[in-house]
């Protein structure tokens, strides 16, 4: 059983001492560390954003213990901090969520809460890596989507239903548009494929009964901006 000195503050007095501010500065920045390793693992970041991940920690910190209960200097804190303009594009949720772990664990070091710091910190980062590693909450791995070319004197409704039922679980129709001024039509499908069936023969077929037009099959995209 974890010893409860773990979850004490390391501020003795209502006066920060150098060696109480070495002390939750050097968490704060192992914190980062920490977490901006076991973010890299999984995600590609870019260096900048590896680099705030590191600092972010040690700076909300620092921000926290000039405060200390200080209400004037709270409120000059707060409007310092409201004429920052982030003009970046928006992040992923999880770039979001990753920042956001790094602020608590700046504030929990600001307070002179250490031990709740690392702890937070490895358990928060362990739990986002091993979720991406199973892929929670991720697209069904065999959502394909199909494009198909055809002449516009083919009637293709129903046209490629027999191909489908032998290869495919599902399909919907989620698009259709003319092309090449008029003479082709473009079909877009969003299908789930069988386990353990041949995506070339499927498409083999598909070619025979469109007259050798284009044919693609591709994995659904999603936006980087999307949460």
């Amino acid at each position: 059983m974890l010893k409860s000195t773990i979850f004490d503050t390391v501020f003795t007095s209502a006066t920060l001492t150098g060696e109480e501010f070495l002390y939750a500065t050097l968490c704060s920045i192992l914190c980062g560390f920490l977490i901006a390793l076991l973010y890299r693992i999984k995600n590609k970041p870019s260096k900048s954003f590896m680099i705030t991940l590191v600092v972010l920690p040690a700076a909300v910190q620092m921000v926290i213990m000039l405060v200390n209960g200080n209400v004037g200097t709270g409120v000059a804190v707060a409007g310092a901090f409201s004429l920052v303009r982030f003009r970046s594009a928006p992040g992923k949720g999880q770039e979001m969520a990753v920042i956001f772990v790094d602020m608590a664990v700046g504030l929990a070091t600001g307070m002179g809460y250490l031990g709740f710091a690392a702890i937070f910190a490895a358990v928060i980062s362990i739990l986002m890596l091993i979720l991406d590693l199973t892929g929670f909450g991720g697209k069904n791995d065999s959502e394909r989507v199909l494009k198909i070319t055809v002449p516009e004197n083919l009637d293709y409704e129903g046209k490629f239903d027999s191909v489908f039922e032998k290869y495919l679980s599902s399909w919907t129709i989620d698009e259709v548009k003319t092309t090449n001024m008029g003479s082709l039509y473009k079909i877009t499908y969003g299908v789930k494929i069988r386990p353990d069936v041949s995506a070339k023969a499927m498409m083999d077929e598909i070619r025979t009964g469109n007259g050798n037009l284009e044919v693609s099959l591709s994995r659904p995209v999603t936006p980087r901006e999307d949460l």
